[in-house]
């Protein structure tokens, strides 16, 4: 149902782009802004593991360095069928994870010291399952290709509103009197980015229910990464984590829970639901 449900979101972006191109500038429109996204974009999916494991700072660990930790991402990627991923250990007292990196030969699920130190054995294994959930998905690539929509209907909409700052692009002639053309493009404007970001983040909720079922088969043990998530989002609001916005959507869960505004447009679904669904699975 979630597959389905992501593939409609999917399309109502690609409908979007479309709709605004077409009121703007027609195809020509259309394609100057998908092809500035894709390039961008193109960008930040290739080199997305590198600045991100930059940004904070992680470091690469071996068998020899965490033992225990490699050994059981090592074993939960041969129940997942996947390549061994690389491992890291990020430095800071707030519990979280994530999982990067291209494809599933450069895949990368990255740790924080506090999450090694608060969760028991069941409740590590639900919450790397869950990343390497991510990783069999292809959730990187779909973030991808819905951040690619959703950075072209902003620069759509950012030529809408150069376009009714300066008389118009050509596309439709507001000079006949239709009532729409100038106050249309400001409308659209407006509400094009909001719309964009509102179905992207329900792509993103979407997987991150996916990631959880999955985790919770592949380690067998929902109710570990139910009691994983229960202590990670009481963590993370006594000890927050410096986290920037562009990345939130990565980790398992929210690291800017507690800011309220933020809160709003939060990429993960409520956390009491999630712990409610993997607590009504039987143990495998």
């Amino acid at each position: 149902m979630n597959t389905v449900k992501t593939a409609l979101l999917l399309g109502v972006l690609t409908g979007l782009l479309m709709l605004i191109g077409g009121f703007i500038g027609g195809r020509q429109g259309v394609m100057i802004a998908f092809v500035f996204a894709m390039i961008m974009n193109f960008g930040s999916y290739w080199f997305s593991d590198k600045l991100v494991l930059r940004m904070y700072n992680a470091q690469e660990v071996s068998e020899n360095q965490a033992p225990e930790l490699y050994r059981l991402v090592g074993d939960l990627a041969m129940r997942a069928q996947l390549p061994m991923p690389r491992v890291y250990i990020i430095p800071g007292e707030t519990p979280n994870a994530f999982a990067t990196g291209r494809n599933e030969l450069h895949a990368v699920v990255a740790v924080t010291e506090g999450l090694l130190r608060i969760l028991n054995r069941d409740e590590l294994e639900g919450v790397l399952a869950h990343e390497l959930t991510h990783i069999k998905n292809k959730d990187m690539l779909i973030g991808s290709i819905a951040a690619t929509l959703a950075g072209a209907i902003v620069m759509l909409a950012n030529m809408a509103q150069w376009a009714a700052i300066f008389g118009g692009l050509g596309g439709r002639d507001s000079d006949e009197g239709e009532g729409g053309g100038i106050f249309g493009m400001i409308l659209m404007a407006i509400l094009a980015p909001i719309a964009a970001t509102i179905i992207q983040m329900a792509i993103s909720r979407s997987r991150e229910y996916m990631a959880d079922d999955g985790g919770a088969k592949i380690s067998g043990k929902p109710y570990g990464l139910a009691g994983a998530l229960e202590k990670l989002s009481r963590a993370s609001q006594i000890v927050p984590m410096n986290a920037n916005p562009s990345t939130a959507h990565m980790f398992i869960v929210n690291p800017l829970t507690g800011r309220s505004l933020m809160n709003l447009f939060s990429t993960h679904p409520p956390i009491e639901e999630r712990i409610a669904r993997l607590r009504s699975m039987r143990p495998v």
